[in-house]
C-alpha cells in the first residue's frame, strides 16, 4: 500500500486526516554478520520496502494503533500503562517505541497511527526495525523532540530488546534510520559511528538480487543465543573484552589457544568477517566493485563451515547462482532459512534468477521470492 493509502485508511479509521505520514525502510545486509555484538563492523543497505506509517498526536494519554496488513481492530493503550513483555502481538513494537520514548523522559501523550509495509516478514529483513524506526520517526516530528537519526536507532533497539523482548544488535535499527540512497552503510557496532559508501551498481551495470528461501528452520530457536555465548566464551579465554579487538594478523595464534572446536568456529569467524568489511571497504573505495564478489561467497563458507548457521536450501541459492555465473553470493542475517544476496551483471540476473527458481523446484523447495535489492534511502517524512 503506498503513501496515499495508508492516508486514506487513517481517514476512514479515524475520521480526520493525519498530520504527516512516513516512511522506514527494511534492510539487507552485504557483509559483516554476527559481527554486531561482538562489537564489530557490518555493512548494510536500506531495501526500496518501507513501512509507512499516518500519524496524529494526541494529548489525552491514548494510544490508537492499527495495520493495514494484519486482520483486526485499532488497538487501543494507554501511554501510562505500558508496560514490557505484557504485548506479544505487532503492536508490540509501536507501543515499544512510546515506552521507551517516555521512559527516557520525553513527553510523548498519545497518538493516532495507522501503518502498512511491504517489507517482507520472515525473510530476515528487518521488518520489525522499519515498524519501529518509522513509529519513532513520527513521533520526533510530531513531539519535536530533536532526535538525530542515531538516536532514533537506538531507541527502536531498546524497544526492540527491552519492551519486546528480542536481544538485536543495532545494525538493523541504525540501517532504517541513517541509510542513504545509492550507499551502503559501514557501521562500527563500538561507538556507532557510521560511514556512507557510494554504492550506485547500476552505474556499473551490476544487480544484486536478494533471493527469499521463503524457509525459515526451527534449528534457529537458540541458535543465536547460543554463538553469541560461544563468541563472548572466546573473547573471556583470549583475554580480550570483545572479539574485535582480536587483530586478523594475530588470528592464527589466537585460534590455537583455544581447546574447544566450536569456540575455535566461532571465533575464526567473527575475527575474519570483519576483515572481510574491511577487505569489501578497500575494494569499493578502490572503484573495484565486481571483486566484491568471492569476498561475499567466502563469507558465505565461513557461514555455513564455521558458524554453521547456513540451510540446505540457502547453500542451494549460493552455489546455484555461482555456477549460473554470479560474481558472488552469500545468506544474510541470522540463518537457517531467510534470505541470500547475489551479486550480478544485470545482463546476468534474468538467467541467475532462472537457474536459482530451477534449482529449487529439482529439489522440491518451495519458490524462492527474488527481487533487485537497490540502495535505498533511510527513514524520512513522505508528506
Amino acid at each position: 500500500m503506498g503513501v496515499r493509502g495508508v492516508r486514506e485508511g487513517f481517514e476512514e479509521l479515524y475520521g480526520t486526516a493525519p498530520e504527516g505520514v512516513w516512511a522506514a525502510p527494511g534492510r539487507v545486509n552485504l557483509i559483516g554478520e554476527y559481527t554486531d555484538f561482538n562489537e564489530g563492523f557490518v555493512m548494510p543497505l536500506a531495501l526500496p520496502h518501507t513501512a509507512v506509517a499516518a500519524a496524529s498526536r494526541r494529548t489525552d494519554g491514548v494510544l490508537r494503533l492499527h495495520s493495514a496488513d494484519i486482520e483486526g481492530p485499532v488497538v487501543e493503550l494507554h501511554v501510562e500503562e505500558l508496560a514490557p513483555r505484557t504485548n506479544t502481538s505487532w503492536a508490540a513494537y509501536p507501543a515499544g517505541v512510546v515506552w521507551v520514548l517516555r521512559e527516557a523522559g520525553h513527553e510523548v501523550t498519545g497518538a493516532d497511527i495507522h501503518l502498512s509495509s511491504t517489507v517482507p516478514t520472515g525473510a530476515g529483513l528487518s521488518s520489525s526495525a522499519a515498524l519501529e524506526v518509522v513509529t519513532a520517526l513520527a513521533l520526533n516530528d510530531l513531539f519535536e523532540l530533536g532526535l538525530s537519526g542515531p538516536e532514533l536507532a537506538r531507541f527502536s533497539q531498546r524497544a526492540e530488546n527491552d519492551f519486546v523482548g528480542v536481544p538485536c544488535g543495532i545494525m538493523d535499527q541504525t540501517a532504517s534510520a541513517c541509510c542513504e540512497e545509492g550507499h551502503a552503510l559501514h557501521l562500527d557496532c563500538r561507538d556507532l559511528s557510521i560511514r556512507q559508501i557510494p554504492f550506485d551498481l547500476a552505474s556499473e551495470g551490476l544487480a544484486l538480487l536478494v533471493v527469499d528461501s521463503r524457509v525459515k528452520h526451527a534449528l534457529g530457536d537458540g541458535a543465536y543465543a547460543e554463538r553469541r555465548e560461544g563468541c563472548e566464551e572466546g573473547a573471556r579465554q583470549l583475554g580480550v573484552p570483545f572479539l574485535r579487538d582480536v587483530a586478523y594478523e594475530d588470528l592464527e595464534s589466537s585460534l590455537a589457544r583455544l581447546s574447544d572446536e566450536r569456540i575455535r568456529r566461532y571465533v575464526r569467524h567473527v575475527v575474519s568477517d570483519d576483515h572481510r568489511v574491511d577487505q569489501v571497504i578497500s575494494l569499493l573505495d578502490a572503484g573495484e566493485v565486481r571483486a566484491i564478489g568471492p569476498v561475499l561467497t567466502e563469507g558465505h563458507a565461513s557461514l555455513r563451515d564455521d558458524l554453521r548457521i547456513s540451510c540446505p536450501e540457502l547453500d542451494l541459492v549460493v552455489d546455484t547462482a555461482v555456477g549460473a555465473g554470479a560474481l558472488g553470493a552469500r545468506m544474510t542475517g541470522g540463518g537457517f532459512g531467510g534470505s541470500a544476496v547475489v551479486l550480478v551483471e544485470a545482463s546476468d540476473a534474468e538467467t541467475v534468477t532462472k537457474a536459482v527458481e530451477e534449482a529449487f523446484a529439482a529439489a522440491g523447495y518451495t519458490a524462492p521470492r527474488v527481487f533487485p535489492a537497490v540502495p535505498s534511502a533511510g527513514a524520512r517524512r513522505v508528506e
